[in-house]
């Protein structure tokens, strides 16, 4: 089950009925299955105090992704700053739907075991988004 929450911010323009199925597709084609997934979308403080408190980063950013996976079956935690993502739309000249499927779909990449961190990996995880977003349609 996916479920989407708010804190500090009215609900963005997703459908959820249709985001559930395309994350369910792009998780299918790294053999997982979506077990319990919970969004919550959230202001740029309360990304930072979760940063904080969990992470220890002193930082804003545009998601945070909470891994509880248990073999093929994904489970977690997704916090998504919308005021990051609109940064950062503007900041990349890129669409803000695009930019915040872009990101809702980056947390499921990494419960499906794609990292953004070290060496090459920040290329794949791009191709892995890129991917995914043309699975949208």
């Amino acid at each position: 089950m996916v479920s989407y929450s708010t804190e500090n911010v009215s609900f963005p323009k997703i459908k959820r009925r249709e985001t559930t199925a395309w994350i369910r597709r792009v998780a299918a084609t790294y053999g997982k299955r979506v077990g319990e997934v919970g969004y919550l979308f959230c202001d740029d403080e309360h990304i930072l105090s979760v940063n904080r408190e969990y992470l220890q980063h002193d930082y804003y950013t545009d998601i945070i992704t909470f891994d509880y996976c248990e073999g093929d079956v994904l489970n977690g935690d997704l916090v998504i700053s919308l005021d990051t993502v609109r940064s950062n739309a503007e900041l990349f000249h890129k669409d803000y739907d695009e930019e915040l499927h872009r990101v809702i779909i980056h947390g499921i990449l990494h419960l499906c075991g794609i990292n953004d961190k070290g060496p090459g990996e920040r290329e794949q995880m791009e191709a892995a988004e890129d991917a995914a977003l043309k699975l949208r349609n």
